[in-house]
């Protein structure tokens, strides 16, 4: 130990101190990669320290915990700022949604669209859920408000479920769109499932952001609105996100 600590002296001597403070971090341990080693399955690039001393914010996809430096306890729940009351956790679950959905390629998406839109929003949907089907049944008002509509279909029953066999089938159709308006409205898809289709992953996104139910609507923000939300509401929430 002695050793080492003369030799980077002797380096911060030659080198400067900034090339000195440089060389002394890239020989200091990682403290996350002790505390994902307590973790099951947990990285050290999943792990980030939080305004809490001795406490580490977890994410796992959108969700978020936080876990004592000792990896022994681990806390649910939204951390406030008191002073500005600011919920931080939801903060970065917003960031973190937001890059995730920005990954995603928009061929893989279906998108109902206006010729001028004014906002973005994506939305999680199951061909079989009423309530993504009374959202959809509303596509020219959502597009006539200046709302460009990507969906991404989620399953919420899971592979080799009926509702999984139907997204595929959506998504293998010559016309997507009007394949999923036609699902929809309970029409029988003749088209047979394919290889190359997108519903395992966006799937696998929508349980990255702990969707447990659809519609699922996600703004430019990161914000989750759970469930359905009437054309005009969602445009008044969109103006607000977009305030300076």
């Amino acid at each position: 130990m002695a050793g080492r600590w003369l030799r980077n002296t002797l380096a911060c001597a030659a080198l400067g101190t900034l090339a000195c403070a440089a060389a002394q971090e890239s020989t200091s341990p990682d403290p996350r990669a002790e505390v994902a080693r307590h973790i099951p399955g947990a990285r050290a690039d999943q792990l980030r320290a939080s305004p809490i001393p001795g406490v580490y914010e977890y994410t796992r996809g959108a969700e978020i915990a936080y876990v004592t430096a000792d990896g022994k306890y681990a806390l649910s729940g939204d951390l406030f700022e008191l002073n500005s009351n600011r919920n931080v956790t939801e903060e970065h679950r917003r960031e973190l949604r937001a890059k995730m959905i920005a990954a995603v390629p928009e061929d893989e998406m279906l998108i109902f669209s206006p010729r001028e839109p004014k906002y973005t929003v994506t939305v999680f949907t199951d061909v079989e859920c009423a309530f993504c089907r009374k959202l959809h049944s509303q596509i020219g008002e959502y597009n006539r408000l200046g709302v460009r509509v990507r969906y991404l279909l989620y399953p919420r029953t899971g592979p080799n479920s009926p509702a999984w066999t139907k997204a595929e089938q959506v998504w293998c159709s010559a016309d997507r769109n009007d394949a999923l308006t036609r699902a929809k409205q309970g029409q029988e898809l003749k088209t047979k499932p394919c290889a190359d289709n997108p519903v395992a992953r966006s799937y696998a996104l929508g349980k990255d952001f702990a969707i447990d139910g659809t519609p699922a609507i996600v703004l430019p923000n990161g914000d989750l609105l759970p469930g359905y939300v009437p054309p005009d509401v969602l445009v008044a929430q969109l103006k607000e996100a977009h305030a300076p």
